[in-house]
């Protein structure tokens, strides 16, 4: 098996909503209650109310020199065309050699969590509605075979829930965004019978609920002090703490065809968590009560419902059969800071070389397990020989790939000190004040 062989589909990737998607897909009447994008004073924001979301392509910064990660984009110049245009996105991908992307929003929030602010509900469902239109049809229609569609949810009404994820299904999309953590959103636990119609109608239609990181859960720092390296460094792995909240819910028995994916979450850290939920459930079950009719443990739950990525995790692959090779799939996180764009297969394949992988289990972890679960067919619209890493790179043969400058060295980050958890905080709060700051001038003028 050569790298050009492989068959590449990506579970987590990210999409830089373009200016204008509430223009081309917002009915005439209700333009002027969707969504603005302002910019003033060489940056660009999104507001909707009272909502602003002064960071329009958080962490987008693929394509540039690494030292330049940390000057976040504050315009669309400042980032890689690919990051919000879908013609230049699907380039990208073939430049990285990669057939399939789910996308997760950037200012609708990972989770699709932004309109749980919105007071008037009534038209935040009409801006959920729309923006799932835009997606399902603008961007992922915009290139059949190439998306895997992904729906925001109206996370305020349960019972909006199930009639926006039947709608949603009826056309095709048969994947939803779900806060890994509820209650951190002043919402109700993943153990509260409310989100019973929830459950039932992604068990019933077959639906993938997709848990990004810091969705609910804000990976904490150590101490404001910290290097933001230490935050990096943790930050998917903190994603356990969710795991372990899902599989130790009773509503997992009740709902057999229940599915959620672990998103940008790593594999490395899997192996021992499960160890570690069995001994618990075995030591601890007399008193805490928790249990599985007595037959199944914790680690059955989780390879029975739950769907983990990865970027690059040799440790993870190693260890694959511990995890279970079927709940294994593979993330490109375009256009984030820890992408390995545009050499994703080339990092892929030096550990599956390393690790002699045979080909049956290659092919599941980049590409059959996630066209099972996520229920996507590139197959019946593109054919599988011209679906490869080879195959998809001729395609991008006047794709520049080349890394570029755009925006510059962040100021407030001195060079040979390192950089706080303190420091990149502050600078994101200066960033929302500025907007206050703008928005407060409005209405007072």
């Amino acid at each position: 098996m050569k790298v050009e062989d492989l068959i590449m589909v990506s579970v987590d990737d990210h999409i830089v909503e373009p200016p204008d998607m509430f223009e081309r897909h917002a009915p005439a009447e209700l333009k002027d209650k969707m969504p603005k994008l302002i910019e003033e004073n060489g940056a660009a924001y999104w507001t909707y109310e009272a909502i602003k979301v002064p960071n329009i392509g958080l962490n987008a910064v693929v394509g540039r020199p690494r030292e330049e990660y940390g000057m976040e984009p504050q315009l669309y110049s400042h980032m890689r065309k690919g990051c919000y245009d879908v013609d230049a996105r699907i380039d990208d991908m073939n430049a990285n050699g990669i057939l399939g992307s789910l996308c997760f929003p950037s200012f609708a929030g990972p989770g699709g969590t932004t309109f749980l602010k919105a007071q008037d509900k009534k038209m935040a469902l009409r801006v959920t509605q729309i923006y799932n239109d835009w997606h399902i049809d603008g961007w992922c229609g915009a290139h059949p075979g190439r998306f895997i569609p992904m729906a925001i949810l109206p996370l305020w009404d349960v019972s909006l829930m199930v009639e926006e994820i039947k709608r949603v299904e009826a056309k095709g999309c048969y994947s939803v965004t779900f806060p890994d953590n509820p209650t951190a959103l002043d919402l109700p636990s993943l153990h509260s019978d409310h989100w019973k119609p929830f459950w039932e109608v992604c068990n019933d239609l077959g639906i993938m609920i997709n848990c990004h990181i810091g969705s609910g859960y804000f990976p904490p720092s150590p101490s404001m002090e910290s290097p933001m390296d230490a935050w990096i460094t943790t930050m998917p792995m903190s994603i356990a703490n969710s795991t372990a909240d899902w599989i130790f819910g009773r509503f997992m028995l009740d709902y057999p065809n229940l599915k959620v994916a672990m998103s940008e979450g790593g594999i490395g850290w899997v192996p021992y968590f499960l160890e570690r939920a069995d001994f618990t459930n075995e030591h601890h079950k007399q008193w805490t009560f928790t249990k599985f009719d007595g037959v199944k443990k914790p680690s059955d739950i989780f390879r029975e419902h739950i769907m983990t990525c990865f970027i690059d995790d040799e440790f993870g692959l190693k260890n694959r059969h511990d995890i279970g090779v079927e709940r294994i799939t593979y993330e490109c996180d375009y256009p984030h800071s820890d992408t390995v764009w545009p050499r994703s297969p080339e990092y892929l394949f030096k550990s599956i070389e390393k690790l002699k992988i045979p080909k049956e289990e290659v092919d599941q972890i980049t590409h059959l397990n996630a066209m099972r679960e996520w229920r996507y067919d590139p197959f019946s619209i593109h054919k599988r020989e011209d679906c490869t890493v080879g195959a998809l790179r001729k395609q991008a043969g006047n794709v520049d790939t080349a890394s570029k400058s755009m925006g510059g060295k962040s100021p407030i980050f001195n060079e040979g000190n390192p950089v706080t958890f303190a420091a990149v905080m502050e600078m994101f709060g200066n960033r929302v004040a500025k907007a206050d700051e703008k928005r407060d001038s409005e209405k007072q003028n």
